[in-house]
């Protein structure tokens, strides 16, 4: 951990005062850290020059987010159980609702790879107050979904392989895509075919804590150049190495639900926390994203 955050780096709360804090996204170009407050339904910006304010209300409880290669916007909405494109002209396009003829149950988390596949979790935490709208679900399983380049909406992964998907993250070379699954306490890795299939679904590491959401959960995941894998976990943000052992703990005060790396050298490492947003220092920077 120490070749990882130094020390000596400071945790430093950059907002605070939401209700709950989730999604975080970093947009090199406007220099500013993109997140959901999703029970009080708004996307807030951050900047440095201009700390926390508003961009959308009501947000549809928007939950994850990431950008594109072309610099769009993908969102995943609670309240609409859809996931959206937001082009920079303002102009939003949906990529997905349902599937096999029924509603997508609420989309967590979403990424992006370097040819243009979309990859998302659709537990359904979003058919729940207050992160999302109460209704009941239509389909009858939590699936993980792909939506290859110019292609259709397709199930990524066999019906039963989750209890309720959350948040994933490729590794640097986009050769494995990390899922955890949140009431189980841990995470799945698949391999990646050049296609973008995946396959040979194992258990990259469980036991991240107990699953209770009182106590922080496997949750948002992000990877590192090095490829460890930084997740959200009880006290904090866990650190597993590739081989899935756990190097340490970033502890922080809050329940930490996401992160994102961003900054001019992707080496300021943003948690979404509850009622708050932090930021630290680290050594490594992110994976190469498609949007870097």
């Amino acid at each position: 951990m120490r070749a990882l955050v130094d020390p000596g780096a400071r945790l430093e709360r950059i907002g605070t005062g939401f209700v709950f804090t989730e999604g975080p996204v970093w947009n090199a170009a406007g220099a500013f850290l993109l997140f959901s407050d999703m029970p009080n339904d708004v996307r807030r910006r951050w900047s440095e020059a201009d700390g926390a304010g508003e961009v959308m209300r009501p947000a549809n409880k928007c939950n994850g987010m990431v950008y594109d290669g072309a610099g769009n916007l993908l969102v995943c909405e609670h309240s609409t159980s859809t996931l959206v494109r937001e082009h920079p002209d303002g102009t939003r396009e949906v990529l997905a609702t349902h599937f096999r003829g029924r509603e997508l149950n609420s989309p967590n988390d979403v990424v992006t790879r370097s040819d243009g596949a979309i990859y998302f979790s659709d537990p359904w935490y979003g058919r729940t107050e207050p992160d999302g709208v109460a209704r009941e679900r239509e389909l009858g399983f939590q699936g993980v979904y792909r939506i290859p380049p110019g292609g259709e909406l397709e199930l990524a992964v066999a019906e039963d392989e989750f209890e309720m998907p959350n948040g994933l993250c490729f590794s640097p070379d986009e050769s494995r895509l990390y899922v955890d699954d949140t009431p189980n306490a841990l995470i799945r890795v698949y391999d990646v075919a050049a296609d973008g299939s995946l396959s040979d679904g194992r258990v990259f590491r469980d036991g991240i804590g107990t699953g209770s959401p009182h106590a922080g959960v496997v949750d948002g995941m992000k990877c590192d150049e090095r490829g460890n894998v930084w997740v959200t976990g009880p006290d904090g943000v866990w650190v597993l190495d590739p081989a899935g052992e756990r190097l340490g703990v970033l502890e922080v005060p809050e329940i930490v639900a996401n992160l994102a790396w961003g900054g001019p050298d992707w080496r300021t490492l943003f948690l979404t926390a509850s009622t708050s947003v932090y930021r630290i220092r680290t050594q490594v920077a992110s994976a190469p994203l498609p949007y870097h």
